[in-house]
């Protein structure tokens, strides 16, 4: 029986020794290292074909194996393999491994190849596919993010200018399902939104978002413990999705949506870039349109598309959606004043009194503000836009400043008396046009300290001639020292005496 092993090149070897050279086998034997056997059945075998060297020229080596070899012979051959497609979806499925597969495979087949054939001729298979689907990635497990690098453009109808658009892409890295739309800028706000819009398109999560190193996604890159923006955290974690960036040009590391980025740049932008969009809605319903195109269209060596693929072994692997869609928040942080408010913009926001002179963490949307203090919230108000106002929870209000806080009016007013009595009268003017005076105190307490960047002289004049102008606040008495007003002297304000002219009518004229 000849074996098996040998190379189709080794075996033209022994026919060119045997009919050209004319050594004898065993001497072919020792030449090529295979037995004197295996020499004779090869030899046997093409002489009852008919063969001589040199070989016919259009000879290949699959004709010439199935002489020599004897496959015609014998046509009971182990079963075929199944589905390269087939098996790389089962292999996309979770705890699916190429052992499960071969044994359903042996248990139809039982004549079928052993474990190691079945391994051999399945990554063979693969290797022959599109650099896309060679990703090992699990169903359900990476969607992978990113900006196109090409723009697209909106023109204004009635200036023409054109305004360009930034182009996301999403690719789901188990089945390169894939999602694509246009934003006006790459800020943050427009980064959380398209991924919201991907989650809902796909109508699931994954276990993992990568991103690229955009600011939007990472505030400090670094290669092994990113800081990720509080923000696009927070949203991941809604969905119930980890973050973990892709490296510092290390491309390979989001290898899905680079491929992703170049079939939606060739098959989508490409496709629109004669046409003229007046709005951003009008692109983003020509790339969804052509998106559908895409995700149905089959792969060149697989008879499948990305949504089919995507229907039967991702979408049942994404986790479910939650039910109430993510809220874009800001977050801050903010320390607590002694007037226990927080300043959030222009305005000032309450929290309990006992957080005074406390780190605390804001949470901001469109119509709420969450503080949090050690990520547990403290307090929640109405967002309002009004510059120089306050919102107050009365119940955060110390019931005893004396016994928790030891700020009082009288104190901050008698602390302003030891720069002097201008000072004192000043502060006690601004506790008292208050709604609240705590509501003051940090004005007060700013003009006090004025006196150590100043000389206490020099603060006394600025707030006598603040009270002379009505200016009332902190700024108002920072200016007049930095503009050096408080050294100028103060000039009553001038009488006002009409010109005399015949057709001004005097007091007397409206007593008669």
């Amino acid at each position: 029986m000849p074996q098996k092993g040998l190379s189709m090149r080794k075996i033209r070897e022994i026919l060119r020794l045997t009919f050209d050279v004319g050594l004898a086998a065993r001497e072919v034997a020792k030449s090529c290292n295979v037995s004197h056997s295996t020499v004779l059945e090869y030899v046997r075998r093409a002489r009852e074909a008919g063969l001589s060297w040199p070989l016919p020229p259009d000879m290949d080596d699959s004709a010439l194996e199935k002489i020599v070899r004897g496959v015609a012979d014998h046509p009971q051959t182990p079963a075929r393999m199944p589905e390269i497609a087939y098996l790389i979806a089962e292999m996309k499925k979770k705890h699916v491994t190429l052992s499960l597969l071969w044994l359903e495979y042996k248990s139809t087949n039982p004549d079928g190849y052993q474990y190691t054939q079945f391994c051999h001729y399945y990554r063979e298979e693969k290797k022959k596919l599109d650099v896309v689907l060679r990703q090992e990635h699990r169903a359900g497990e990476k969607l992978f993010t990113d900006y196109a690098g090409q723009k697209m453009y909106i023109t204004d109808p009635r200036t023409g200018l054109l305004t360009p658009a930034s182009i996301f892409v999403a690719v789901l890295g188990g089945t390169s399902y894939t999602y694509a739309d246009a934003t006006l800028s790459m800020t943050l706000p427009s980064w959380i939104s398209s991924h919201i819009r991907a989650l809902e398109y796909f109508g699931g999560a994954p276990e993992i978002i990568v991103p690229d190193n955009t600011g939007c996604a990472v505030i400090k890159a670094d290669r092994y413990e990113p800081d990720l923006n509080p923000i696009f955290a927070d949203m991941a974690a809604h969905y119930g999705c980890a973050v973990i960036p892709a490296r510092v040009a290390k491309p390979r590391d989001k290898a899905p949506v680079e491929t992703g980025v170049q079939v939606v740049e060739r098959w989508i932008l490409a496709a629109l870039r004669n046409r003229v969009f007046f709005s951003i809605e009008e692109l983003n319903d020509a790339i969804a349109d052509l998106l559908e195109r895409l995700n149905g269209r089959k792969f060149k060596k697989m008879n499948t598309s990305r949504r089919e693929l995507f229907e039967k072994i991702e979408k049942p692997a994404m986790k479910p959606l939650p039910p109430t869609r993510y809220e874009f928040l800001e977050w801050k942080t903010a320390k607590v004043g002694i007037d226990y408010h927080i300043s959030v913009g222009s305005h000032l926001y309450s929290v309990p009194y006992q957080l005074v002179g406390e780190r605390v963490d804001v949470r901001l949307s469109s119509v709420t503000v969450e503080v949090l203090y050690k990520n547990r919230r403290v307090a929640s108000h109405i967002r309002s836009y009004k510059e120089g106002g306050a919102t107050t929870n009365p119940e955060h209000r110390p019931k005893s400043h004396q016994a928790h806080l030891e700020w009082t009016p009288s104190r901050i007013i008698g602390w302003a008396a030891k720069t002097g009595p201008n000072t004192a009268a000043l502060v006690q003017k601004i506790l008292e046009t208050k709604r609240h005076p705590e509501m003051g105190y940090r004005s007060c307490l700013g003009i006090i300290r004025l006196a150590g960047q100043y000389t206490p002289e020099r603060v006394e004049a600025a707030s006598h001639r603040a009270l002379r102008c009505n200016a009332l606040g902190y700024k108002s008495v920072k200016s007049i020292l930095e503009c050096g007003l408080d050294r100028m002297p103060l000039k009553d304000a001038p009488v006002y005496t009409p010109p005399a002219h015949e057709n001004l009518r005097g007091r007397e004229y409206y007593e008669n």
